[in-house]
């Protein structure tokens, strides 16, 4: 059986899984990078670029964090040269 039509049995149909791609930040380009490699059997391929926008979500998480972190710290300085 071929990727794509065990994916639909995952899926009530095509659009919901667009729209999960959607809702993971996967831009248009991505989108129908990853329905083509599925729908030709590629799914090592389409993995892969999964795999690709999962680091990409992780890395800005992690400066996201780092920036947080900053201003935690900002806080932390604040609170403690000027006490209530």
């Amino acid at each position: 059986m071929q990727p794509s039509k065990r994916f639909n049995t995952c899926y009530q149909n095509k659009n919901d899984m667009i729209q999960n791609l959607k809702d993971a930040g996967c831009n248009q380009q991505t989108i129908e990078c990853f329905m083509k490699q599925l729908a030709e059997g590629r799914l090592s391929e389409s993995i892969c670029l999964l795999n690709k926008h999962r680091c990409c979500l992780l890395h800005s998480l992690h400066q996201e964090q780092k920036r947080i972190d900053c201003l935690d710290y900002l806080i932390y300085m604040l609170q403690r040269q000027f006490p209530d």
